[in-house]
């Protein structure tokens, strides 16, 4: 076969596994990702790209390669459920930024965030006073939450405080 017409057909039966295995391994493979589901999806984008420019590697070879790194992913968050311990070596924890409208310096370094992150953040969750926010916490996932409520509002919940770095 050509391969000009080769490197085509190689790349949508490569898109199509790719595409198969997600809807097989679930929703998880779309969320916010941890660090090991970023290296999961930077090992899947570069065996995409070998099987559209390695023509000379069989495809199946690359068909097996995606598989596998779907099964280690399953076989991961499977464990990450079950065990504390091997969430806790695979994930980051959230950290506390600001509590009660005070910065907390120390953490908002550690986080990699400046200032100016942290106000954007502010005004992205539409919080207007400082005296309004109550917390605002890095998440593993690397997303900004900001909690806000009037002070005399009902105290964060230690559920929703729960692991979190301060």
């Amino acid at each position: 076969m050509p391969d000009i017409l080769e490197i085509p057909l190689r790349a949508a039966a490569v898109i199509t596994t790719i595409v198969l295995l997600y809807r097989l391994h679930g929703l998880r493979s779309f969320s916010k990702m941890s660090g090991f589901d970023f290296a999961i999806t930077v090992s899947i984008g570069s065996v995409l790209a070998g099987a559209v420019t390695t023509p000379k590697t069989h495809l199946h070879i690359f068909i097996l390669a995606l598989a596998s790194l779907f099964l280690v992913q399953f076989i991961i968050a499977r464990v990450r459920v079950a065990s504390d311990s091997v969430q806790q070596t695979i994930d980051n924890a959230p950290l506390l930024i600001m509590e009660n409208g005070r910065a907390i310096p120390d953490n908002l370094a550690k986080a990699g965030m400046t200032s100016s992150d942290l106000r954007a953040k502010l005004r992205e969750a539409n919080a207007y006073n400082l005296d309004h926010v109550r917390a605002v916490i890095m998440e593993t996932t690397g997303d900004v939450s900001v909690l806000h409520g009037p002070k005399d509002g009902p105290d964060i919940s230690d559920y929703i405080l729960r692991d979190v770095q301060r």
